[in-house]
């Protein structure tokens, strides 16, 4: 790597300058478990976090952690689970193109990156939620994440895997405040509302992070190594326009601040870049009146299981199939589901044929008859040609309802937006050791990177769990590579 004279240029007049083993750029998931790991190998460790306070992305997320192979909680619940199960799972899961190298690694470290969570204060439950959903409405500490559904069960003993805090639907904040005690606590001094504009590279070593604090210069200098861990780039509709183009137009799940500026800053420091056309989306579904009818897409065609983790479908229907994209239930499908999983929310439309209802979905009639009686000849022999198990299986009958998705068709449903929504998946080149790699697939001297800023675990496809889980994981590396430079 070439130095500039911008690289390598002396702090700017004036700008404060600190100094510490350890700078941590970004205090979501990835940045507090490496600053954690930073600490506790003995490195003194200042983070950087541009918001006013720790958290990111990550504290308004789920909180689901994508663990297995035999982990506490699975153990206390009686869940058999191997290493290679969910090796096997998440391989066929987040592919094509998902990382071999960093799932293997994961997949043989997640037992002792469990219990490492919950020694930093993760707490999960020993409570099962047993259906699909996108978030349990209680404390579960474990859910399902569609490793029940064909064709993964076929390739992998079922397990469940998402860890979950105990708190009801989005309990990111709950585990992020846990590892940040943890944090603060070994000594981790977080500098809040700075905003890192460059690295600072000499002699070919990154060495430290320009940053402006309230718009005064700061310099924050390492003498071990830099960790950048400032999420992704869905916020930055000029790097979307230039890397991930079909994301543009859709909402943005984020805390507002993933602007891609930690891959900018690694790119400007010779670091490659990787998958970044990869996203992942998600449409306003209710997962468990998906699984009990079909998904059909503007052609009036299934297209894949509607047992599998709603994300699988999602991506799927906004980005390979026509729209509109509807689901299709019957009234029995409605009533099973349990009142504060429902939403509130009734079909858009209802009618006593399926013709009719296909006219007031606009999708032909005569393809979504057809598509109707073949689930519903499936469902009778107990043999559907998606897989559908049969927990899930039956043949609905007249009268039907149709619910939108954000896969085309109407643009609001009960008062909400439709528009699918989704963030970034692709980002800077690493190792399994979290180190950032340039061009030629070397590594940067003094420069690691984890979590959404980088090119993790994911190929095309995408399981909730595996971003936090990602994240921490390699994090911890980073930390732990950052200290011992």
């Amino acid at each position: 790597m070439t130095d500039t004279s911008s690289d390598s240029r002396p702090a700017e007049a004036g700008a404060a300058v600190f100094t510490a083993d350890v700078v941590v750029v970004g205090m979501g998931i990835a940045g507090v478990c490496a600053a954690i790991e930073a600490a506790e190998a003995g490195a003194s460790v200042l983070a950087l976090e541009g918001a006013s306070g720790p958290g990111g992305s990550s504290a308004q997320s789920g909180g689901e952690v994508y663990l297995g192979g035999g982990t506490g909680t699975q153990q206390a619940l009686g869940i058999e689970d191997t290493v290679e199960d969910m090796r096997a799972f998440l391989t066929a899961a987040l592919g094509p193109n998902a990382d071999e190298a960093k799932l293997a690694d994961y997949c043989a470290g997640a037992v002792e990156h469990h219990d490492w969570l919950v020694a930093h204060g993760a707490v999960f439950h020993v409570k099962l939620w047993d259906t699909p959903t996108w978030m349990p409405g209680d404390d579960s500490g474990l859910m399902w994440m569609g490793e029940r559904a064909e064709p993964y069960a076929s390739l992998a003993r079922p397990a469940a895997r998402g860890h979950r805090p105990p708190e009801p639907n989005f309990a990111g904040g709950h585990l992020m405040a846990a590892l940040q005690a943890t944090a603060d606590a070994t000594g981790v001094e977080t500098h809040c509302d700075v905003r890192a504009r460059e690295l600072v590279v000499e002699n070919g070593r990154v060495v430290g992070v320009r940053a402006t604090e309230f718009g005064a210069e700061r310099e924050y200098r390492a003498t071990r190594g830099v960790v950048l861990a400032t999420g992704g780039f869905v916020d930055n509709d000029r790097m979307l326009e230039q890397w991930a183009p079909h994301q543009l137009g859709k909402e943005k799940i984020s805390d507002g601040r993933d602007d891609g500026s930690g891959i900018e800053m690694g790119m400007a420091a010779g670091a490659a870049v990787r998958r970044m056309h990869q996203t992942e989306t998600a449409m306003l579904v209710i997962p468990r009146l998906v699984v009990g009818g079909m998904l059909v897409d503007g052609d009036a065609q299934r297209f894949i299981n509607e047992e599998v983790y709603p994300g699988l479908y999602c991506h799927a229907a906004v980005h390979h199939r026509p729209g509109p994209v509807w689901v299709i239930v019957d009234e029995k499908g409605i009533e099973e589901v349990p009142e504060g999983e429902l939403w509130g929310m009734q079909p858009m439309h209802a009618a006593e044929s399926i013709e009719e209802l296909a006219a007031d979905c606009g999708l032909p009639a005569d393809a979504l008859a057809d598509t109707l009686r073949r689930y519903n000849a499936g469902a009778g022999s107990g043999n559907d040609a998606h897989g559908k198990s049969a927990t899930w299986l039956r043949p609905l009958e007249p009268p039907f309802g149709a619910y939108p998705t954000g896969a085309g068709g109407p643009e609001t449903f009960n008062g909400l937006p439709l528009n699918a929504q989704g963030f970034t998946l692709g980002g800077l080149h690493t190792d399994v050791d979290s180190r950032v790699l340039d061009r030629s697939g070397e590594p940067i001297p003094g420069l690691w990177a984890a979590g959404r800023c980088t090119h993790g675990l994911h190929g095309e496809g995408y399981i909730s769990g595996t971003s936090l889980g990602d994240g921490s994981f390699f994090g911890r590396r980073a930390g732990r590579g950052a200290a011992g430079a």
